[in-house]
């Protein structure tokens, strides 16, 4: 695939992680009316200011602070080992004795609570495990409006719930999210708690230092992130067992994309359910961080989903001989994916990688919709899918967010991935699979758990019932699937000559009862067919600039030439009369494909019959064709050198998100693509889909 571009416009975006922006985080100060920009949210705070004064706030915490640690675990005696250890940031503490007089300070104020015990001040009710929340948060986090951070401290199993993004650093102590731990020491990592998914959790787990001075330990990190009248106040908070992070204000790429179009502004706020339980006058609300009182639920795990977690963990630390291969499959709104990511981030606990099958075309977890993908995860999932969209190693573009149109191209297209891994690699592998889990469905789940060497079967299911049968291993030596079935299985025995033969399989029956379970999100943002348009929009933010400025609008990006006798032109979904095949792929998404054939040219476009199954290297739009030069106008994020090897343009059946095409700034009139005069009864024509909110029996649990 040839491709040209202008020279002025060198060093187009390319696909940024939010792991890249964490050493560019000199952000400009937001202040806390950023917060209050919307008529909302305004109303909001005033009405939540006037509950505060109306109040006690002593009363108010001691009705809301509950204990969600299981068991308490008994504090071990703390030593004065005096250690040199590296921080964060990393730079290396220095030995105490070589401390300054300012430092000798800080020394003698801490010892004074060592001899003394513990702190008979009336403010330890609000070290108490539990939600940090109210008044809590007053007491327990300090702001440093010079550098823009939050220091928090938190108590052994205390935890907060929140909305917003942030970067979190563990500056002592570790901490919790989403199973991932996160020490001192390490890195930052990037939070996202936006209103579309259940919010996050950080949640404060006990000290792996036993033998360490906490409270001298903790005076040298705080003086380094705040002046010293707030580091004797939050010296205060310092016990046993304490936690201390850093919180700071994140802003990227991804972020600021999103936030430009209307509909999209608020999409780290809290939605209008949890407007009234939002607490809006903290030191973290300057932040883009909104806390959370109690009532609003977290993550909730069932005793049986903890169970199911545990056991696939130990299976993989070596109590399994082999290579783990974890399928999990359920019915739709069960929570998998969410059980997925609390998978991956556990297992990053004890290995370094994760490999990862992706067998959901409608609720891709890496990709944009309608992929099937296989790659290796290396970094925490702690957001939703749209927050870590990256280029799989190996991935193919069904084009469809069902497979419902061609079951045989989809099993084929995961037998081809799986064909690719290596049969010696040991890292252990999870398989997403769909929600359609009835009729064809079911069978497809079936024919997958036969084809792929499962060693753990994971069936989530909700309300004491499974959705469909419980997929034993018994049970699936008489269950027929689409391609095989009892006792002949010639398609098993084919693709298994080269595999390892299957086996019996752990299965794991997880009961989730969530809020919500077995329902579509109904609030803004939270229906599947926002997810999948959250996370096209997540891929095409890489199209923008990394460095902090102004969103640039798809329409004033220079495309790639890419001349029509270069690559193939195909259709994944339908039929299309080769004449309109322009009409139909103009201002379209497209799947960049790598065919194994040369492509050969008469000297016109080159249309293929039918749709292939071939590597998939990325994604752009089509802005343009330009018949009389025979060039196609493509924006993609993709890299030049790979775009070289992509010879094939694949259309599938996602559309670009209309605010894509509405939105673009700078036109007086009509907008390209966009246009109220036509007519219906042209070949092609249709009006752009429009959500009406109408509630399907599906998504009410019928």
């Amino acid at each position: 695939m040839k491709v040209s571009k202008p020279t002025q416009v060198k060093g187009q975006a390319k696909s940024q992680k939010w792991k890249d922006v964490r050493g560019k985080r000199s952000r400009p100060p937001i202040s806390s009316s950023d917060l209050k920009s919307s008529p909302v949210m305004a109303k909001v705070i005033q009405e939540h200011q006037a509950s505060v004064k109306k109040k006690p706030s002593v009363k108010r915490l001691r009705k809301k602070a509950k204990s969600v640690s299981e068991s308490k675990k008994k504090n071990t005696p703390q030593s004065g080992l005096k250690k040199s250890y590296t921080q964060a940031n990393g730079s290396s503490v220095l030995p105490m004795e070589k401390e300054s007089d300012d430092l000798q300070d800080w020394k003698e104020y801490s010892q004074s609570f060592n001899r003394n015990g513990v702190e008979s001040s009336g403010d330890m009710e609000d070290i108490r495990p539990g939600r940090l929340e109210g008044e809590a948060l007053h007491y327990c986090a300090e702001r440093d409006d010079r550098q823009n951070h939050v220091v928090l401290v938190m108590q052994e199993n205390q935890t907060l719930c929140f909305r917003g993004k942030c970067m979190l650093t563990s500056l002592y102590g570790r901490v919790e999210v989403m199973g991932f731990t996160i020490e001192e020491g390490q890195q930052s990592y990037a939070l996202f708690s936006p209103a579309s998914h259940c919010p996050l959790t950080v949640r404060a787990l006990e000290s792996s230092h036993r033998t360490r001075n906490d409270r001298t330990d903790a005076s040298v990190i705080l003086r380094k992130y705040l002046p010293s009248a707030l580091q004797k106040k939050l010296m205060k908070r310092v016990k046993s067992n304490s936690s201390i992070i850093l919180l700071e204000p994140m802003e990227t790429p991804l972020t600021r994309f999103l936030s430009s179009f209307t509909n999209l502004s608020e999409l780290f706020s809290p939605p209008m359910s949890e407007l009234v339980s939002a607490v809006l006058d903290t030191p973290l609300n300057g932040l883009g961080m909104i806390p959370l009182v109690s009532n609003v639920e977290g993550l909730k795990m069932s005793e049986s989903y903890r169970e199911a977690l545990n056991t696939v963990v130990s299976a993989c630390n070596g109590d399994f001989d082999g290579c783990a291969v974890i399928l999990v499959c359920g019915t739709k709104n069960v929570g998998k994916s969410t059980f997925v990511r609390l998978l991956i981030n556990t297992l990053l606990n004890h290995t370094t990688s994760v490999d990862y099958l992706e067998g959901d075309l409608g609720q891709t977890e890496f990709t944009p919709a309608g992929c099937l993908s296989m790659l290796t995860v290396r970094e925490p999932l702690l957001g939703p899918p749209f927050t870590h969209q990256c280029t799989p190693e190996q991935m193919i573009y069904f084009g469809q967010s069902s497979c419902e149109a061609d079951l045989d191209r989809y099993l084929e297209s995961l037998k081809s991935l799986w064909r690719r891994r290596p049969l010696s690699r040991e890292t252990p592998i999870i398989i997403n699979t769909m929600g359609w889990v009835k009729g064809f469905g079911f069978q497809l789940l079936v024919d997958m758990i036969r084809f792929f060497p499962v060693s753990h079967l994971v069936q989530l299911s909700h309300g004491g019932i499974t959705q469909c049968p419980t997929l034993t291993p018994d049970f699936l030596r008489m269950a027929h699937g689409y391609q095989t079935h009892p006792p002949a299985q010639t398609a098993l025995d084919e693709f298994t000559e080269s595999h390892s033969p299957p086996r019996s399989y752990t299965h794991l029956n997880v009961q989730s009862d969530f809020q919500g379970v077995g329902r579509q999100g109904t609030s803004k943002h939270q229906r599947t067919n926002e997810h999948r348009e959250l996370s096209l929009l997540a891929y095409l933010s890489q199209l923008q600039s990394a460095d902090p400025g102004p969103v640039r609008p798809l329409h004033s990006l220079t495309p790639y030439q890419v001349p029509h006798t270069a690559v193939a032109l195909g259709v994944t979904h339908c039929e299309i009369t080769p004449s309109h095949m322009f009409y139909a792929a103009n201002a379209s998404l497209v799947g960049l494909c790598c065919l194994g054939e040369k492509i050969t040219s008469r000297g016109g476009p080159v249309v293929l019959s039918q749709a292939p199954i071939c590597p998939c290297v990325g994604f752009g739009v089509l802005r343009g064709i330009d018949m009389e030069r025979g060039l196609y106008f493509l924006l993609t994020p993709v890299d030049p050198s790979i775009l070289r090897k992509v010879n094939c343009l694949l259309l599938g059946a996602l559309s670009l998100p209309s605010c894509i095409l509405t939105t673009q700034p700078g036109f007086e009139g009509e907008m390209p693509y966009v246009t109220t005069d036509y007519s219906f009864d042209l070949t092609g024509a249709g009006k752009l889909r429009v959500f009406k909110g109408m509630t399907r029996p599906s998504q009410i649990g019928m």
